[in-house]
């Protein structure tokens, strides 16, 4: 069963307006939003790594068919950096060491900069928050 999560942004106080899927499986990271033809409304994916790196976090757009906001995050959940990644690219890498990728629709890069603070908190089955 897949674990969803809100998104607060504790730096600007803000909820981001996402449905964020927990994504820590070799297999889940791997494919990512691989043959897709888009994202739904509201929808995001959250790759969680192991440990803080540059070339463990960084990202592909083969066969990524939409652009998104590729949001990476230290294990404190620090943003490190943001970009827009657009389809059919190689591949994109952070500045700074990260842990994790928030994968999602474009406008949040609108919400976060590089320095923000993102807290994740469980959805449970019931729609509510745990």
């Amino acid at each position: 069963m897949a674990r969803y999560l809100t998104v607060h942004n504790r730096t600007r106080r803000t909820t981001l307006p996402v449905r964020v899927r927990w994504c820590a499986s070799f297999f889940c990271r791997m494919r990512g939003l691989t043959f897709r033809r888009r994202l739904r409304p509201n929808e995001a994916l959250l790759l969680v790594g192991g440990r803080e790196n540059r070339a463990e976090t960084a990202i592909h757009m083969l066969f990524v068919f939409f652009p998104i906001a590729a949001i990476w995050l230290d294990r404190t959940g620090k943003v490190v950096d943001t970009v827009l990644a657009r389809p059919f690219r190689p591949f994109y890498a952070p500045r700074a060491p990260a842990r994790d990728i928030l994968e999602g629709p474009p406008e949040l890069l609108k919400m976060v900069t590089v320095g923000d603070r993102l807290e994740f908190e469980p959805i449970l089955e019931s729609g509510k928050r745990a």
